[in-house]
């Protein structure tokens, strides 16, 4: 009687697992499982900037291409190259960033934003000429090392739609098992 009780929650919880299961690795023309997965850091930039290219996944050459930077090769060997932003890359907007692996042959696009406020031209900057502060721990004080981490991209509506179904069928499924417990109490 009770794997009767159970087994609804467990086919819950495995379209839960489902739905939120990362799509499969796309598979290479020669049948091989494809993790090309090619990455800009920064993803936002101002013009100018110099941003990092990642080729991951790829095991041969990558070649990088678009309209705001030099075409730039990641050589075999290599996970990562740097370009330069064009200095009249329009602010605000948002470039798509080829990246073709040749080992596999596949294709990925990403976007590469500029920023859309002015920002200053950069001085030069020179080392200070006298030794920072000593504390008593031997240690020279430095402040914390902030930035933005994971909290600047955007948000998926498939994910959050899967979450909030995921949140309401375990509300569901709570309510459901209480009543059912509360009901065979009173007989």
């Amino acid at each position: 009687m009770r794997a009767i009780r159970v087994a609804p929650l467990a086919l819950l919880g495995a379209g839960a697992l489902a739905l939120l299961a990362p799509p499969a690795a796309h598979a290479a023309p020669d049948g091989a499982i494809n993790t090309f997965n090619p990455t800009i850091s920064p993803s936002v930039i101002a013009p100018g900037g110099r941003v990092t290219l990642g080729g991951g996944g790829c095991t041969g050459e990558t070649t990088v291409s678009s309209g705001i930077f030099d075409t730039t090769v990641i050589p075999s060997g290599s996970s990562t190259a740097t370009a330069t932003v064009d200095t009249d890359a329009r602010r605000g907007a948002v470039y798509a960033v080829t990246f073709a692996c040749g080992s596999t042959g596949t294709t990925r696009n990403v976007n590469l934003t500029i920023t859309g406020g002015a920002t200053s031209t950069p001085t030069p900057t020179t080392a200070p000429t006298t030794a920072p502060t000593v504390s008593s721990t031997g240690i020279a004080p430095s402040g914390v090392r902030g930035g933005l981490g994971g909290s600047s991209g955007s948000m998926d509506t498939v994910q959050v739609a899967a979450g909030s179904a995921l949140v309401l069928a375990a509300a569901t499924g709570t309510l459901y098992f209480a009543r059912r417990r509360g009901a065979g109490r009173r007989h």
